[in-house]
């Protein structure tokens, strides 16, 4: 009867040994899902076409501002488009009262992307009629990142937020 419960003690040890063996740890998972997260953002920037989302912007020499409605820059080889808020100072060819965003739609003139040791650096410039704009954007591996606009006629502005993939268009 002993020999039996031993047997039977070795055999159900056995089994849920390898049966916790198969499974993953909280460990194992959260980092699975960090390599995804960091080859989906990979692939994103080096194909050129992403969006960056904004959640707060950084004037120069002012306090963050919490962003709470939909602001963006979309990134694609081909065109840059702008729909962002501007506080700060603005110079010369911006007019009193008018639309402050820093809005915007063209061709970049120059678009590059460099890996960097803890980030995606990406490079634009966009030049428009009344305007040029210097684009830097620092995206982290896991797809935090932070927008840097220089413009002629404004002060700096900076923006945090992330990159995701852009929506496909709707058929009409």
């Amino acid at each position: 009867m002993n020999t039996r419960i031993s047997v039977l003690v070795i055999l159900f040890t056995i089994f849920a040994i390898s049966g916790f063996a198969q499974e993953k740890s909280r460990k194992q998972i959260k980092e699975e899902k960090k390599i995804e997260k960091q080859k989906q953002t990979e692939a994103l920037v080096n194909s050129k076409t992403f969006v960056f989302n904004a959640s707060s912007a950084i004037p120069e020499g002012s306090k963050p501002v919490n962003l709470t409605a939909i602001y963006y820059v979309k990134f694609s080889p081909d065109t840059i488009e702008s729909y962002m808020p501007f506080y700060g100072i603005s110079y010369s060819g911006v007019s009193f009262g008018g639309d402050t965003g820093i809005k915007f739609e063209g061709k970049p003139e120059d678009f590059t992307v460099a890996k960097g040791t803890n980030s995606y650096n990406v490079n634009a410039l966009v030049k428009e009629q009344n305007d040029t704009y210097q684009i830097l954007l620092s995206v982290g591996f896991k797809g935090r990142a932070t927008l840097s606009i220089s413009s002629n006629n404004r002060s700096n502005i900076s923006y945090n937020g992330e990159i995701s993939a852009p929506k496909p268009k709707k058929k009409k």
